[in-house]
């Protein structure tokens, strides 16, 4: 979960869930609305009957030998046969507020265009642009991230209203001071996106691929339409000017169009588009830097804050419509893009498009029993494991690469932005290769493209043509090496000169995501005293190193795949095997001496942190690809499960100075972050996977709420989301790369799932209750199936999956050393 600045822990929370969204039949050609409570469709930021009660989230050891009735939700009413055919419709507000950092707007699956209203600019809690509860409305602007731990974006902000022309926001604490506006009857459904303005306006939204389309039905008598590109995320610590570049123009058919380059997180990234209005303003007018208006009848402006309105003297009567084409190569591409995707006028058409590509994509997993908010929760976390990676080639295929040169794919492909690598590898990408596969190829292919034209090789978080090093590792090569693994075909082998290279050329050029190489080479291990976040990157360049090998292998470099296989070991290096615990070590081999599991290190300056968004208990965790060399390490079975129980049951405090990403707390482990979110079901490996079965039910349950709240930390760019969705399937990637998924807990009687090739994969869970969190035993095809975890290979196959469930611990399943999942590429025993 990237971070650009410290802040205060948040707190966590927890808040009954509000009323569900309304179930939609299937054979209907678009979604229906989401049916919210009334207090939150006003956009108040009140939410009706809902009364958040702050807790802490923590876990006995009784507990956690106790069944999980306590703390799961009410069992849910006999299913009727027409709900049966019916499908749940996604609830978008949820993670739009606490830290979840999500967008209500418009979208299309893994679309360029998120078309979608923006509250504030100069908080860490509107990443995204929009925080639910802020109370008023700045405008729509056409591009935005989903869940992310920083801001950029906001690219071609609209603000259409009546009455004086102001040209700044004004504060989120005075709307009255600037252009914010407030706003009720607030509604959002995929694709679409409508509200009502103080100003008298109604708005609505909805996307195509490249294109923003805007309706506004104003009241009678004047209007204007603001086109502000000075518009984005600000931020303290950002140099400025974060705009140093930015234009407007008017052509003779009334076409605007205009760029920008900004230095917000992806430095020096370019947006361009090109506007068209259903009819004329009577005059347009248009501002320089410092809201300086430009003389009458000009048809343009260049700056740094440029901005244009677009003056309307009767706005009443039919709608105004706007579309907008965006693109990151110049105004041609916005152009083309427009044109290619933009031929009519009719909104509603290209809404009811909108909504089937989103029930086509929804479609893929369909869930029975539950309660009727689970069932929301699950389409909803779906939706949001499908809006990133974005869509970033143009209609003639061009795009931005990561050497900042204009690139073009070959024919029939498409390139990408907004790979949240470090978050989304762990189970965004391998939920895509079980039911998304297609996708799931086209982003393969794409990050091979990439990873050959990028300076620094194997990709971490780029960003619109920008390779930002956030995070630590390089962890498309665990995107790539998976998607080898499960058989999704690309041509591997034309990325490995890159990986080799970033792997074993120590002269290579590094981001601050992988310093430190040539040390973790020589020595085994980052040393604390050279490099800031050191134990956590040992750990993830050791994973890497394993993904690395897979694609070594796969490219017929055999040597260089045993040295990576070893090499992978270098986790142990970081790991003090006297106390059990991940703890900073420097560079003359000696450990930090004064170690707390709680501190984030020893912290030589303010910012220096050694581990990753993470503490020490949470990156004892981390090792994904060598389990069973981690149990060996800390000391056996009996010793790795007592120190997983202690993980879940120690005191759930933090240092004043910890980073509100390590949130949604059970003892120390942290599921609102990533580093330790496989460490529920490490307990299979031990042979008790009714330990992991609990824990996950019990995350599940209160990680998630059909809620503004109902994400535990950010998002991640559907990260949070897929957690969930694989852990109410039943089963989790623990490593990807393994291509096999750990048994957990199924949360619904049934889940119907496309799995590629036509082939239907169903998991059943026949009288599956609130109070059965336990496997009792499980079938394949209806034969017997003793092991913990099943192969993706199986699972692609099709066929059925029986969960037999029960209120009581089953202590025998999975206990056999023979049933436990494969790790490091080996089974136990």
């Amino acid at each position: 979960m990237e971070r650009d600045e410290v802040g205060t822990l948040a707190a966590v929370t927890g808040a009954p869930a509000e009323a569900g969204a309304q179930l939609e039949n299937a054979a209907q050609e678009s979604l229906r609305p989401t049916q919210l409570d009334p207090g939150l469709r006003r956009g108040t930021g009140e939410v009706r009957n809902e009364a958040p009660r702050p807790h802490r989230l923590q876990l006995s050891r009784r507990a956690l030998l106790a069944t999980a009735a306590s703390t799961a939700l009410a069992a849910p009413l006999p299913l009727a046969a027409a709900a049966r055919r019916q499908r749940t419709a996604p609830n978008l507000f949820v993670g739009t507020g606490g830290d979840g950092h999500t967008y209500p707007g418009a979208t299309l699956p893994f679309g360029m265009v998120q078309l979608s209203p923006d509250t504030d600019v100069e908080r860490w809690d509107t990443c995204s642009g929009y925080h639910h509860g802020d109370g008023s409305i700045m405008g729509f602007s056409h591009t935005h991230l989903s869940g992310t731990g920083i801001g950029d974006m906001l690219d071609v902000l609209l603000v259409p209203t009546r009455g004086e022309v102001k040209l700044t926001p004004g504060p989120l604490a005075d709307p009255d001071a600037g252009y914010r506006q407030r706003y009720s009857d607030e509604l959002a459904e995929p694709g679409y996106y409508r509200v009502k303005l103080e100003s008298g306006v109604l708005a609505e939204l909805t996307v195509t691929e490249r294109t923003g389309w805007h309706r506004y039905t104003f009241p009678g008598g004047a209007a204007h339409v603001l086109v502000d590109l000075s518009h984005l995320v600000l931020d303290k610590s950002d140099a400025k000017p974060l705009i140093d570049e930015a234009s407007l123009a008017l052509d003779a058919e009334g076409t605007l169009t205009g760029s920008r380059r900004v230095h917000r997180w992806a430095k020096g990234r370019r947006i361009h588009f090109a506007l068209q209005l259903s009819r004329r303003p009577d005059r347009v007018t248009f501002y320089g830097d410092e809201d300086k208006e430009q003389p009458a009848g000009a048809s343009g402006v260049r700056g740094k804050r440029v901005k244009a309105v677009l003056h309307f003297d009767e706005a009443g009567g039919a709608p105004l419509l706007a579309r907008c084409g965006i693109s990151a190569v110049d105004v041609a591409g916005a152009r083309a893009n427009l044109a290619a995707e933009a031929r009519g006028w009719d909104f509603d058409a290209v809404r009811r498009a909108a909504a089937r590509r989103w029930a086509n994509q929804l479609g893929a997993i369909a869930v029975e029993g539950g309660s009727a908010d689970q069932r929301v929760i699950m389409a909803s976390a779906l939706y949001h494991a499908m809006v990133a990676p974005t869509l970033f080639s143009d209609v003639d295929g061009r795009y931005i690469g990561l050497d900042r040169r204009p690139q073009r794919v070959p024919a029939g492909e498409r390139a990408f932005s907004t790979y949240s690598l470090w978050d989304t590898y762990r189970a965004l990408h391998p939920l895509l290769t079980l039911v998304a596969p297609d996708q799931a190829g086209a982003l393969v292919r794409d990050l091979v493209r990439q990873t050959q034209q990028s300076p620094y090789g194997p990709l971490v978080w780029p960003l619109q043509g920008v390779e930002t090093g956030t995070m630590m590792g390089w962890h498309g090569v665990s995107v790539l090496a998976e998607a080898q693994a499960k058989g999704i075909p690309a041509d591997y082998a034309a990325a490995w000169p890159a990986i080799r290279k970033r792997s074993f050329d120590f002269t290579a050029p590094d981001l601050d995501n992988s310093k430190g190489r040539d040390l973790y080479d020589a020595k085994g291990y980052v040393p604390a005293d050279v490099w800031f976040e050191s134990v956590s990157r040992t750990q993830e360049y050791a994973y890497d190193d394993w993904a690395s090998s897979h694609l070594a292998r796969a490219a017929g470099q055999s040597a260089d795949a045993e040295r990576l296989g070893k090499r992978s070991g270098n986790w142990r290096n970081v790991i003090d095997a006297r106390i059990g615990f991940a703890r900073p070590r420097f560079a003359d081999g000696s450990w930090w001496k004064d170690y707390d599991p709680i501190q984030l290190g020893h912290m030589p300056k303010p910012w220096w942190r050694d581990y990753t968004e993470a503490n020490g208990w949470q990156a004892t965790f981390l090792n994904q690809h060598d389990v069973y060399g981690l149990i060996r390490h800390i000391g056996g079975d009996r010793a790795f499960e007592a120190k997983l129980d202690a993980l879940f049951t120690a005191p759930s405090t933090l240092p004043a100075n910890a980073p509100p990403d390590i949130a949604g707390l059970v003892g120390q482990y942290a599921h609102g972050n990533e580093p330790d979110q496989h460490a529920p079901y490490l307990y299979a490996y031990v042979g008790a996977p009714w330990k992991t079965q609990a824990m996950v039910r019990r995350l599940c349950v209160e990680m998630y709420q059909n809620a503004p709240k109902g994400v535990i930390g950010n998002d991640d760019c559907g990260q949070m989301s897929a957690w969930f969705v694989f852990s109410a399937l039943g089963f989790y990637p623990v490593d990807p790369v393994e291509a096999a998924y750990v048994f957990g807990s199924p949360l619904f009687e049934r889940a119907t799932l496309r799995v590629g090739d036509g082939k239907r994969l169903v998991i059943e869970a026949p009288g599956n209750r609130a109070d059965t969190p336990y496997v009792a035993a499980v079938t394949w095809n209806g034969r017997p199936w003793t092991k913990s975890w099943i192969s993706h290979a199986e699972l692609v196959r099709g066929g059925t999956l029986r969960f037999t469930m029960s209120a009581t611990p089953v202590p025998g399943f999975g206990r056999a050393m023979a049933d436990r999942p494969p790790s490091f590429g080996r089974v136990p025993g």
